[in-house]
């Protein structure tokens, strides 16, 4: 994150707050509840971070040993955590009020907001860690069996220096680098060419909705075909492999990302953005909840969305604007949310299939992103502005989740 300063201040900010500072939550809890939510992806880099500050923070030993350790109250948040992971259009306002009139074990809906935060952050955190190659690989020779080396292949000193990581990846494979100089050229024709469009006509609503349609349909075919045909299937199933130091934290471990739009399904619940936005309906209900969260949140994602150098690749002067929306509305779009205002058709046009099943994959299966998938998409792009696809990535996951529990906890109180 530090290739991107500005951004990486305001994700501390923001994490310092809900880990550090006052909140409805005890410190111990907190970390807790990110050990719960990495677990849900297997992302024993925060989870061992996290488990060292449990402990330092005056958490009790016994519940490192598993969720039948800890107390029915933390146990409950086992169903919230996991439909926040995996399908958060299944959060109702059922949920919320099972959690919140528990007798004994109930959760205040301050208390409940911040878990929430928590969780939502740490699941697309995970999202970013796996993305970005640094989760530890295990080793059994090594006590407690990871161990921090080139991560995924990476060589942890090149990820930090941005040594153009993608310029060895355009030497080996299959690719020439005249293709990839051509993918570039061709994506920028495609960004001027939409944007002339663009002047030229609007697309009708209904046209808008055809499209937005079709592009959660499509979708459904991105994961599941490439990587099949990409990757032998015996990969996955080795990844299904959850090692018990992480299963002990989690219910369910079969339970997984499910296509929004199955197919055959008709009439989904489409969640309307402009029927519960961040800005005007998200934003001041967690602020209200859980002082000053909105703000902090807001910024980050604000930051991540107007972030920009004016460059792709070897390009200056460059209005990524078109570019870093199809990428947020993307995640938006797999998780069941759509703009009435954005034209879908744009995602077709700038985003082709291997960048689609790097994001598909690091948004919703993070687990099983390989240094293949970061590869084969962009080959001509620095590795810096990689990582910033992998912000924006992370911060639409995590606004999705948000505003899918924060909607259900809305409903809960009318």
């Amino acid at each position: 994150m530090s290739l991107h300063t500005q951004y990486l201040e305001s994700f501390l900010r923001s994490q310092f707050y809900m880990l550090r500072m006052d909140g409805p939550l005890p410190l111990p809890h907190r970390h807790y509840i990110a050990i719960m939510a990495a677990a849900r992806h297997q992302c024993s880099y925060l989870i061992n971070m996290h488990v060292d500050e449990f402990l330092k923070t005056g958490g009790i030993a016994e519940w490192l040993n598993g969720l039948e350790y800890v107390p029915q109250r933390l146990k409950n948040l086992n169903e919230i955590n996991k439909l926040l992971a995996h399908r958060p259009w299944l959060i109702t306002k059922e949920h919320i009020q099972k959690l919140v009139k528990t007798g004994e074990n109930n959760w205040s809906l301050p208390e409940l907001v911040h878990a929430v935060v928590l969780l939502a952050h740490y699941h697309a955190l995970a999202s970013f860690v796996f993305g970005s190659g640094i989760n530890p690989e295990r080793d059994p020779e090594i006590s407690n069996g990871f161990r921090l080396i080139s991560v995924n292949n990476f060589c942890v000193c090149d990820l930090a220096n941005d040594n153009n990581i993608e310029n060895a990846s355009l030497t080996g494979g299959n690719f020439g680098i005249v293709d990839s100089l051509s993918e570039l050229e061709a994506l920028m024709e495609r960004m001027k060419r939409l944007q002339e469009e663009r002047e030229d006509e609007e697309a009708s609503q209904e046209e808008m909705t055809t499209r937005f349609e079709k592009e959660k349909k499509e979708s459904l075919f991105v994961v599941s075909g490439d990587t099949l045909h990409s990757f032998p299937h015996s990969d996955f199933e080795d990844d299904m492999i959850i090692t018990s130091d992480v299963s002990r934290y989690i219910e369910d471990p079969g339970f997984g990302y499910e296509d929004f739009a199955r197919r055959g399904e008709e009439h989904l619940p489409t969640f309307r953005a402009q029927d519960y936005t961040w800005e005007n309906h998200g934003f001041s209900l967690v602020n209200r909840l859980y002082s000053d969260i909105g703000h902090l949140l807001d910024e980050k994602f604000r930051m991540v969305y107007n972030l920009t150098y004016n460059t792709m690749a070897t390009h200056e002067d460059v209005d990524t604007t078109m570019l870093r929306r199809a990428l947020f509305n993307y995640v938006h779009c797999m998780f069941g949310i759509r703009y009435d205002d954005y034209d879908y058709g744009e995602v077709n046009q700038l985003l082709e299939r291997s960048l689609k099943v790097y994001i598909k994959t690091v948004t919703c299966y993070p687990e099983r992103t390989t240094k293949r998938m970061y590869d084969s998409y962009w080959r001509q792009f620095k590795h810096s502005e990689k990582v910033h696809v992998n912000l924006l990535l992370m911060e639409a996951r995590m606004q999705a989740e948000l505003l899918y529990a924060l909607r259900a906890i809305t409903r809960h109180l009318t």
